[in-house]
């Protein structure tokens, strides 16, 4: 007889909630919200007739509502619902989405996602890249080829070295631009291949122009590579030695 594989219940982020109630429960029946409510943490919302006027998090929902009966929000809203989190570690993120998502009018401050990733670059990036594959089919020119290496002029001082034969085969480069950590491997040929995205670059000024966006640049005091003992130090201490 075949067993059934058991399927493991995952638990759920929201343990209760309460929606669409009047603001006069707090007046006329109070110890009811609290022997419901107390102590739990979670998202509320408060409303005005249907309309979402304010959201909020708390960690004391009863006492958090019922304040707002006597601060800038008073007489701004009619009902409230609120949702009891399972675990404190996402309420600020969950405030963030709705924030973000319905922007009430009575909040000050726009949600902030703090770990996530502004995608819209990569987007924009995708964008051109199929708008030049159409624009090519209809005037019959060809796009430049992925990993096309970008050639450019380089410094005199910087014309003689590349880092072929300065560091492994595929080694691993570091920068760092505007709070922002990029990386790049360089291939046995000297040349410098970026992490994600796979451009290719004969320098690593080049390669640190297409990070930075600036015209000229010295990437050997830009980009870095770890050492025997595993210290980030710049790439130029290598042409030193040679």
């Amino acid at each position: 007889m075949v067993e059934k594989k058991r399927i493991k219940k995952t638990k759920s982020i929201v343990t209760g909630h309460l929606e669409k109630i009047g603001a006069k429960v707090f007046d006329d029946f109070s110890l009811v919200i609290t022997d419901i409510i107390k102590g739990h943490q979670g998202i509320y919302a408060l409303f005005k007739k249907d309309r979402l006027y304010y959201v909020g998090l708390a960690r004391n929902l009863k006492r958090r509502i019922n304040s707002h009966n006597k601060d800038r929000h008073q007489n701004k809203w009619t009902h409230f619902s609120l949702y009891i989190i399972r675990k404190e570690d996402h309420i600020k993120e969950i405030e963030s989405l709705v924030l973000r998502i319905a922007f009430p009018q009575g909040n000050i401050v726009r949600g902030k996602l703090k770990q996530s990733k502004d995608l819209s670059p990569l987007l924009k990036r995708k964008l051109d890249d199929e708008w030049v594959k159409k624009r090519d089919g209809i005037i019959g020119k060809k796009s430049r080829p992925a990993g096309k290496i970008r050639k450019g002029k380089i410094n005199a001082d910087n014309a003689a070295i590349t880092l072929k034969g300065l560091l492994r085969n595929y080694q691993r480069i570091y920068c760092q631009y505007k709070g922002k950590k990029y990386k790049a491997k360089v291939l046995p040929n000297g040349i410098i291949e970026l992490i994600p995205g796979k451009e290719r670059f004969n320098s690593p000024s080049l390669a640190g122009i297409a990070v930075t966006k600036k015209r000229t640049m010295n990437g050997w005091m830009f980009w870095k590579y770890k050492d025997k003992n595993g210290k980030l130090v710049y790439i130029d201490k290598l042409r030193k030695g040679k």
